[in-house]
């Protein structure tokens, strides 16, 4: 101890390493300061101090919020790096602690004019200039993959990083650690559920909030040990694997253990390979689509059916509709609410057991051609055409994948279902524009675009309401349009998050 001299004390601030994969690589969020603020004119990543009685998470979720505008969920804050650092001027030193974020809500913005006048995503490879020594610093351990930097910069050094100047960050390594890499509590629970897990390596899906894990057991057996983003899809969940997803047997994973506390579940691995932007030859992927027809058939059989309530799709539409209009094109808006008058006139459907995001990503195909079906946080009762509305966009231009899905599915659409499967698919069309404009997902959002155009084509032709149309397998009305015709490489369809489901 240092006896009578003064406690040496500093202050501790906090820096926002948003990530995301990019086309070259992993890229990260910067912002350029300006105005009367320190290091005005250089990029650095989003930051600042606690306040105060505020811990370090609570700072960077705060910070985040206030300069870019994006929310953050606590349990999806994990610690980076840690740079003690001493600028140019002064003796003073600081701590920063950075943290990594890979999921988040909303689209980063400019919030804070006043002190910031540009904002970004680079590559971690390509970082710009000129940006603060002290950030690019703490970037460089990240890059390195290691858990702490010294930067103690000297008198006259200057601030912002020098290409070819004095380097002086000192990088530093960590202990050798064979731990796994799992959150604390779900790590106890899966252990408790399956036994000692000797491997986790993380396969969350980039564009969704839910943390998923692939975690192999002492013995080497292997499980998926998921946490949904909210209580409503882990509820729904956990309702279908131990209500109607076991009538698919094999061809679905079975559920090992639940914990509503935590949001987690643990379930068994099944084998193959997602079909999803994979290249079929047509009659490869007319196979896919008849087996899918049949385990769509075995998982509304899963449980009797049910007459459907009050339909709350009308006010879904209404506010979705509104989200969606700034981005929809001439005569969208006029469509979507025709199909709702329509819609509104049907006779009240029965209801089943439905997978709620039915699309090729949530599928796998085995060596033998076998499909499983996976993924069921937004199964619900609903009508058998809510299970078909996203499937539909791979029928664009193939009659032929929609017979073949019909035939394994075991009947034809009744022309009421015809009816009800187009206002279903602009529906959920108008939810996916709606969602992906707003949180900057681009593919959700062209997808809702294509299928507007498709229905707009499937009406125009001979000026018939869609209840005339012929929607025989044999002339299905979602080959209408020859221009729309889609190649045999299945396209990546993710999920609308606000979905009218």
């Amino acid at each position: 101890m240092s006896g009578s001299a003064a406690r040496h004390t500093v202050p501790v601030d906090v820096h926002l390493i948003l990530r995301r994969e990019g086309g070259d690589g992993p890229e990260v969020l910067l912002s350029r300061r300006a105005g009367p603020v320190y290091a005005s004119g250089l990029w650095h990543l989003p930051s600042g101090h606690l306040d105060p009685g505020e811990d370090m998470v609570e700072a960077v979720i705060r910070e985040a919020r206030e300069e870019t505008g994006v929310l953050i969920d606590t349990e999806d804050v994990t610690a980076a790096v840690t740079v003690h650092h001493r600028p140019p001027a002064g003796t003073r030193s600081r701590i920063g602690v950075f943290f990594e974020v890979r999921r988040w809500s909303g689209r980063p913005q400019v919030r804070e004019p006043d002190r910031c006048d540009g904002m970004g995503w680079y590559p971690l490879d390509g970082l710009p200039d000129p940006m603060v020594a002290y950030c690019r610093a703490g970037l460089d351990a990240y890059r390195a993959g290691l858990p702490a930097a010294v930067h103690f910069q000297h008198p006259g050094d200057p601030v912002p990083h020098t290409p070819g100047g004095p380097d002086r960050t000192r990088l530093l390594p960590g202990p050798p650690t064979g731990a796994v890499e799992l959150p604390y509590r779900l790590r106890a629970f899966a252990e408790q559920a399956v036994g000692r897990i000797s491997e986790a390596a993380e396969v969350s899906w980039g564009r969704t909030r839910n943390r998923v894990w692939r975690i192999t057991g002492a013995d080497g057996g292997v499980w998926y040990l998921k946490r949904h983003r909210a209580a409503r899809f882990h509820e729904r969940e956990v309702a279908a694997y131990r209500t109607w997803v076991p009538a698919l047997g094999a061809r679905a994973p079975r559920l090992v253990a639940a914990d509503s506390t935590a949001r987690a579940v643990v379930l068994t691995a099944l084998a193959g390979r997602s079909p999803n932007g994979m290249v079929l030859d047509p009659a490869a992927e007319v196979r896919v689509q008849h087996e899918l027809g049949r385990l769509t058939s075995a998982l509304h059989r899963g449980g009797p059916e049910r007459p459907a309530g009050p339909s709350a799709v009308p006010g879904q539409v209404k506010r979705h509709l509104e989200e969606a209009r700034p981005h929809l094109a001439d005569g969208d808006a006029d469509l979507v609410l025709a199909l709702a008058r329509e819609y509104g006139d049907l006779p009240r459907p029965v209801v089943v057991p439905t997978h709620g995001d039915l699309q090729y990503r949530n599928v796998l195909l085995t060596d033998e051609g076998e499909l499983r079906l996976f993924d069921f946080e937004r199964s619900e009762y609903a009508t058998a055409t809510r299970d078909m509305a996203r499937l539909s966009d791979t029928w664009t231009g193939r009659p032929d994948l929609r017979a073949a899905f019909l035939d394994g599915y075991g009947r034809p659409l009744t022309p009421d279902e015809e009816l009800r499967l187009d206002c279903e698919t602009a529906f959920d069309a108008v939810s996916g524009i709606a969602y992906g404009t707003a949180h900057d997902d681009p593919e959700v959002a062209e997808r809702g675009r294509r299928t507007l155009l498709r229905l707009h084509a499937a009406r125009r032709p001979r000026g018939l309401s869609p209840q005339r149309k012929d929607h025989s397998m044999s002339q299905p009305v979602l080959a209408a349009d020859p221009a729309l015709a889609r190649t045999t490489r299945i396209a990546a369809g993710p999920a609308a998050e606000g979905s009218a489901s």
